[in-house]
């Protein structure tokens, strides 16, 4: 299982995801999951997952129409970017869903598979502008992601998924 954090810590609550991976990596895990801050490294994410992994999980900032600070756990789409268009190797616009779209591109003849489940632990941000810190209510969400995300992680070996939890909303 990986679990990366994705965001840009100079533009406020996008940052969300790196804090929720920094404050993660403070507790025991288990020797099969690796967590990782990625930030704004798309494409290296896309080929640490060459590597293989059953399960991966982001964490991002993730604009729902919530309240700033409100957490989302969210099964995503392996399917990649929207559209079925072929992904574009961009350093710069590596969002999750064109780092799904690249890894098929880079798994293909290769006999690698992409992880078999994705989730994407989110965050409703209350401002992304030029900044650096989050704002106060995802500043606040973020021990609660940090508990989200250990519920996610499987003691033993990777079962088949995480049960929907009474702090967040399951979405598709």
């Amino acid at each position: 299982m990986l679990v990366a954090g994705i965001g840009n810590v100079f533009l406020g609550d996008d940052g969300f995801g790196v804090e929720a991976v920094r404050a993660l990596s403070a507790h025991p895990l288990p020797g099969h999951v690796e967590v990782a801050d990625f930030g704004v490294r798309g494409v290296h994410l896309a080929y640490q997952l060459l590597d293989g992994y059953d399960t991966l999980v982001l964490v991002d900032a993730t604009e729902r129409g919530g309240a700033p600070g409100t957490l989302y756990l969210i099964e995503a789409s392996a399917a990649g970017p929207a559209g079925g268009g072929r992904p574009v190797l961009d350093g710069h616009h590596m969002s999750p869903d064109a780092v799904l779209g690249l890894l098929g591109t880079l798994c293909a003849g290769t006999g690698t598979t992409p992880p078999r489940r994705t989730y994407v632990v989110g965050c409703e941000p209350a401002c992304v502008q030029e900044g650096i810190g989050l704002s106060a209510p995802v500043a606040a969400a973020v021990p609660e992601a940090v508990r989200m995300l250990l519920d996610l992680l499987p003691a033993g070996e990777p079962g088949p998924g995480p049960e929907p939890c009474d702090r967040c909303e399951l979405a598709n």
